[in-house]
């Protein structure tokens, strides 16, 4: 259970080091818990999307991960962000990716980030 506490942190603290530097993410709010709120609820949708999407999309499209040596994972997390904003609009949560290539930078500053913060706090096990 800490395993997954720690991880939805971390992939919420990526998704706001994405909002704060993408102007097309956006997470609107009436005040800061808020935000925090809805960061943390998309969060665990990004989660859920990453461990029951990802696998199936990465399978399929296998030959092309070996083809383009694993660079078309920039395209499948481009994929998971836009269904983790697609499913966040049709919750009513305030979290927006517009448009692919807006997309596929957010996927990589949030591999980024979310790397970084799952070697920086604890691990659960």
């Amino acid at each position: 259970m800490k395993n997954f506490v720690v991880k939805t942190i971390a992939n919420a603290g990526a998704l706001a080091v994405a909002v704060w530097l993408l102007d097309k993410i956006t997470l609107t709010g009436d005040s800061t818990g808020k935000k925090i709120g809805t960061l943390l609820l998309v969060a665990l949708i990004f989660g859920l999307v990453n461990f029951l999407v990802k696998p199936v999309v990465k399978l399929l499209s296998l030959p092309l991960l070996i083809l383009t040596l694993g660079l078309f994972t920039l395209i499948v997390n481009a994929l998971m962000l836009l269904l983790t904003s697609w499913l966040a609009d049709k919750l009513d949560l305030s979290f927006h990716v517009d448009g692919f290539w807006t997309a596929v930078l957010g996927g990589l500053i949030i591999s980024i980030v979310s790397w970084a913060l799952n070697v920086v706090l604890p691990d659960g096990d």
